[in-house]
């Protein structure tokens, strides 16, 4: 997968991006921790996403990346609405669509559409492609009328390059591109906005992975779609993204345009995340420095106080134990000529180039 991608919007392009078309503030999820089985007691919670903040723009990519656990996959339940927030808000067109229920979350989902991780579990091994990809006409049928649904499934697997002659095919007969293309061309059946990907290429060959990511920028040109991709492979994200998010134990470690983090990154978690990455180049591998990080990832249902990073940081102080740091531009490069004018959780936030990072 190529590190550079010639779609990427400039940062003079973001900055006149207009307003967001989403804009989540504060969502908190925590999933209760309980014991007993007649008289359950809750004992605690596991802080699964825990007060993160971001914008997504009309027809901008924002990646999400961060190891397994950190709370990247429940967001993407959140901003649907398959898992109730414990807190927060989301706004979608500057409606809150965390206190939405029945017709009107039904008409919010029209808009925004999901395209889920794994191709051979999200589709029904019972139902035709055709019916997969025209259930959803079924929910809105003022999107396709029941006369013209076969013309309108045949042109979507037109679309997502698949033959509309399969449309009586099953999933079995599909290899794992192929279905994953068919979610594709479900998610963009009520002509969505916005679409959540979540890890839609983690379980893809190398080679199919470039073409489903190929397909998806080609759509979202067409169709001025906007995407939250979420993945933990950094060159794929590096690819799609204009802009790139850092979770970590499910808050917001950093966000920034996709040069600010990869080539700029401040927080110490985005530095150790890239200095991971293997580098082809050996000429560069010499100069690079690898950061390795002391001890495991805390319990979500016991994270640490301040700074969740610090129990593996090697700048961590007593501040970072008692105080929480903000997601903010570091007030260290507030006005300044430094690249890195992007925020960051960090007190001590520092910018340091990784050298052949993604």
């Amino acid at each position: 997968m190529p590190a550079t991608s010639g779609r990427r919007r400039s940062v003079s392009d973001l900055s006149n991006r207009g307003e967001p078309i989403l804009q989540v503030r504060n969502l908190v999820k925590h999933f209760p921790l309980t014991q007993g089985i007649l008289f359950k007691k809750q004992v605690g919670a596991v802080k699964a996403v825990d007060g993160i903040s971001f914008d997504l723009y009309r027809g901008e990519t924002l990646g999400i990346v961060g190891e397994s656990g950190c709370g990247k996959s429940t967001v993407a339940k959140l901003l649907m609405n398959l898992e109730q927030a414990t807190a927060g808000e989301v706004f979608y067109k500057g409606e809150d669509i965390t206190k939405l229920s029945g017709r009107a979350l039904k008409a919010v989902r029209r808009n925004i559409q999901m395209v889920f991780q794994d191709p051979y579990t999200s589709l029904n091994p019972r139902m035709t492609v055709g019916d997969i990809i025209g259930e959803p006409f079924d929910i809105h049928p003022e999107v396709a009328p029941k006369g013209s649904r076969r013309k309108r499934v045949e042109d979507l697997l037109d679309v997502v390059g698949l033959n509309p002659e399969y449309i009586n095919r099953y999933p079995h007969q599909f290899s794992g591109g192929q279905r994953q293309r068919i979610g594709i061309a479900r998610g963009l059946a009520l002509n969505p906005e916005i679409i959540i990907c979540d890890e839609p290429v983690s379980a893809l060959d190398v080679s199919v992975q470039a073409q489903v990511i190929n397909l998806m920028e080609k759509l979202q040109d067409e169709f001025t779609l906007s995407y939250l991709f979420i993945a933990h492979d950094l060159s794929i994200v590096r690819h799609i993204s204009d802009r790139v998010g850092v979770m970590y134990l499910g808050r917001m470690a950093e966000i920034g345009t996709d040069t600010e983090i990869y080539e700029h990154p401040t927080h110490p978690y985005t530095q150790a995340l890239l200095s991971a990455v293997p580098v082809p180049d050996p000429a560069a591998r010499e100069h690079r420095e690898r950061i390795i990080l002391s001890g495991d990832v805390p319990s979500p249902a016991n994270p640490p106080s301040g700074c969740r990073f610090r129990t593996r940081c090697w700048k961590a102080q007593e501040r970072c134990a008692e105080e929480t740091p903000l997601l903010a531009i570091p007030a260290r490069f507030q006005g300044g000529s430094t690249p890195a004018t992007h925020e960051s959780a960090c007190h001590f936030a520092e910018e340091k180039d990784v050298v052949g990072a993604a």
